[in-house]
């Protein structure tokens, strides 16, 4: 048994780059340090959670941090709706056009990006924000359009806490699970993606053709209000 935990200790240790940085955050700071790593990872989508969320599961495997797998799911997905909300302000405070200006000049964010999360959001409404917890990059930018229109603010947070922590339990529990392997994760990520791309790019299109103008009218009509709407229709 002692054998293996200093193998997996001397697995952790020759971890190099971001996913280094990582896990000395989390081994220093624990599930506080995960939890900042993936509000992080929300305000700045290029930072992966596919990578930060495997190695928190990878820690409490190896007892280098001093995470179990369920206080690890916990403090992630506090993390989660903790950037997801600084997020919903930042489209509220600042609106539609100043924070497409801000995305735009992100590195490996894409306009495109930014213009099918609107789509879908426009599209299938609050439930958008439930569903693209789950997907790398679109999980961060969905609490834009959410923010803009003043979603409700109970629902936002209601939606973002369960889809978070479904995404962060599975890939917490396989980093966990996998150990030195953990990332085969990234493989089974970029399958996803894959597939959800193509359906969002299909999605934008349509809606962008029928529903732009409705969705900036719905922008400038909430920017103009100073209180959050009680209910948002979608």
């Amino acid at each position: 048994m002692r054998g293996a935990s200093v193998l997996l200790e001397t697995t952790a240790d020759s971890l190099t780059g971001i996913a280094a940085w990582a896990v000395g955050i989390m081994t220093a700071l624990g599930g506080p340090g995960a939890a900042l790593l993936i509000a992080l990872e929300n305000l700045f989508p290029p930072l992966p959670s596919e990578v930060f969320l495997p190695l928190a599961g990878f820690s409490a495997g190896t007892g280098s941090s001093s995470m179990t797998v369920l206080s690890a799911i916990l403090w992630c997905t506090s993390g989660s709706v903790a950037g997801a909300w600084a997020l919903y302000g930042i489209g509220a405070w600042l609106g539609r056009e100043r924070t497409r200006r801000i995305l735009a000049k992100m590195p490996l964010v894409k306009t495109s990006d930014i213009d099918r999360t609107e789509a879908f959001f426009q599209r299938w409404g609050g439930w958008t924000v439930f569903t693209g917890r789950m997907v790398p990059v679109f999980r961060s930018l969905i609490s834009i359009p959410a923010g803009i229109t003043r979603m409700n603010p109970w629902q936002f947070t209601l939606l973002t806490t369960a889809g978070a922590a479904i995404w962060n339990t599975i890939l917490i529990g396989a980093g966990y699970l996998l150990g030195a392997n953990w990332t085969v994760v990234e493989g089974y990520v970029d399958v996803f993606l894959e597939t959800g791309d193509s359906r969002l790019r299909g999605c934008s299109g349509l809606v962008h053709r029928r529903q732009a103008a409705q969705f900036e009218a719905h922008c400038a009509t909430a920017a103009g209000s100073h209180i959050f709407s009680p209910r948002h229709r979608g």
